[in-house]
Order: C-alpha cells, then structure tokens, then sequence
C-alpha cells in the first residue's frame, strides 16, 4: 500500500524570492515528500505550496515549513490584498491515495501539536479536524487577521486549540486540518473597481445565500489595475467551474464589465477541469470513467 496525501499550505509572503525559496526548501530537502508546484502573488502577497508524500514525509515537511516561515516572515510589517493571520496562513491535509480522511485528521492534529511546540505559532484546527463547529470555516477563525487575533484569541470561543490563549508576536497563529480537495479559483474583471468585484463575490458565495461549496471575496490586482473575484471551490462536484463563471459573467453584465480571465491557483483535479470542458463543447453522453484516457493510467 503506498499512502499519498497533499498537502496545500499558504504563506504569507509573494513577493521576496529569497524566503519563499527558503521556505520551499523544507519541503524540497524533505524524504517522503515530493514537491509539485508553489505559485506567488504579489499582490495578494502570498505563496501556494503544493506537495505530496506518505504520513512521515508530510508531517516532518510541514513542521519544517512552518519553523522557516515563523523565522522569516514577520506580519507586523505584512500588506497585501488576500486576508491573512498567519505567517504560514492555513495548512490543510487531503487524503488522494490509500489514506482516509480520519487519518488525515490525526496527521493534522500531530502536526499542530507539533507547531505550537516547536515553531511556537498556536494553532486552530479547522475543517474536518475542528474542536467544535463554529471552527470548521477557515474565515470564521481568519476573521480579525494578525491585527485583531490578539483580542480574539481573549474569547473563550476562541482559544488556539495548540499554543495556549496567545498568538507570536510576528507570525500569529495559523489553522492546520484535513479536508477534500479544493480548487482555488480566480476570475479577473474589465474593471478597476473593487467594489464591483466585491458585489459579485457575495451573490456568489454560500455564506450569502449563494453557491454551494463557493467561498469568494473581491480583491485589487494593483499591477494589473484590475478587479478580481478570488474563490475557493470546496467541492467541485456540488458547484462545477463553469457555473460559478456563468454567474459571475451574467453579475458582472449588469455593471457592464466582462470576463477578461481566469487563473487556476495550484494544482486542480482532472475532473473539475474536464466536467467545464463537457460542458462548453456541449459534447453528448460524455463518460468521464470511459472516455479519459489517463484513467487507465496507473
């Protein structure tokens, strides 16, 4: 049995090459563990790590990654467009290959243990590895970010499960858990305002009574001068790419903006991908099992 899991950690630094290749280092120079891809945003200031390995490898790259971000990067001198509260943001474990979810649970909670211990940054567990449900959404524990997690953290309702009742000084608290696979997703508007983006970004997401599985809020590309709605698809299968790009489309129309791209953070499955070709090629009686050939690949 060979266990495969991925795991997806954010970093909040996209702009100084130097840490970022620090940082991705650990993961690198990891046995157990392989690189796959990690990609910058300047704007949002932050960087998609992307890496698979068995139990052991995933664990001690994990741990290591975070050591490095606490030592270099420093929030209190942090600006960029995407909400952040930590130096490493978010750690989430997806199970792919002869591993289940409840194991990637337990990974998640020995790597948070091991966090708060050894790269001294508290930890929340969220998702499917949370203490209680007002926990599980990723920007119910975010909301605040860096600046006001220090008062947060005061509440009862929301002490770091690793770490104590406290946050680093410089890299704040982080949330780690294990989760299916998602798809960060971004679509770029024909505009330069924010508020437009942000507009659409509510119709769209569930928490507003919006898309299933659609998380998504408006964000500023400075140096593109553009508006862009930035998205976490949860489940690909519950809200597919191409409805949630119809509607922002549709949304954006009334305000005479269009769709000038859209960009895929990371690494994305197969289906979620193939599912929005079905659909635009308007192919009949397609059969995603039968008809991939890389699903006979082993």
């Amino acid at each position: 049995m060979a266990v495969i899991i991925e795991s997806i950690p954010n970093i909040s630094e996209g702009r100084r090459k130097d840490v970022i290749e620090a940082c991705v280092d650990q993961i690198r120079n990891t046995p157990g563990c392989t690189l796959l891809d990690y990609s910058s945003d300047p704007n949002h200031n932050r960087t998609v790590i992307t890496y698979m390995g068995d139990m052991k490898g995933c664990e001690e790259a994990s741990v290591k990654l975070a050591k490095k971000a606490a030592e270099l990067i420093d929030l209190t001198k942090h600006e960029g467009e995407h909400p952040r509260m930590g130096a490493v943001d978010v750690m989430p474990f997806v199970p792919i290959k002869d591993v289940t979810m409840d194991e990637c649970v337990e990974l998640s909670k020995k790597v948070g243990e091991r966090i708060a211990k050894e790269a001294d940054i508290p930890v929340f567990l969220y998702e499917k590895s949370a203490s209680a449900p007002h926990r599980q959404n990723l920007a119910a524990i975010r909301k605040g970010q860096f600046e006001g997690m220090a008062e947060k953290v005061k509440d009862s309702q929301w002490i770091p499960d690793f770490g104590g009742q406290r946050i680093n000084a410089t890299a704040g608290v982080v949330a780690v858990g294990a989760r299916p696979a998602l798809v960060a997703y971004n679509i770029n508007l024909s505009t330069s305002d924010l508020t437009i983006a942000s507009n659409i970004a509510k119709i769209i997401r569930r928490s507003s009574g919006g898309l299933e599985a659609v998380k998504a809020l408006g964000v500023m590309l400075e140096d593109r001068n553009i508006a862009q709605v930035s998205i976490n698809m949860c489940d690909h299968n519950a809200t597919p790419l191409y409805r949630v790009t119809e509607l922002v489309k549709a949304e954006a129309a009334r305000y005479g903006v269009h769709v000038i791209g859209t960009e895929v953070i990371g690494l994305c499955p197969m289906k979620a991908l193939i599912d929005s070709a079905e659909y635009y090629l308007q192919i009949e009686d397609f059969d995603f099992d039968k008809q991939v050939i890389e699903n006979y690949l082993i």
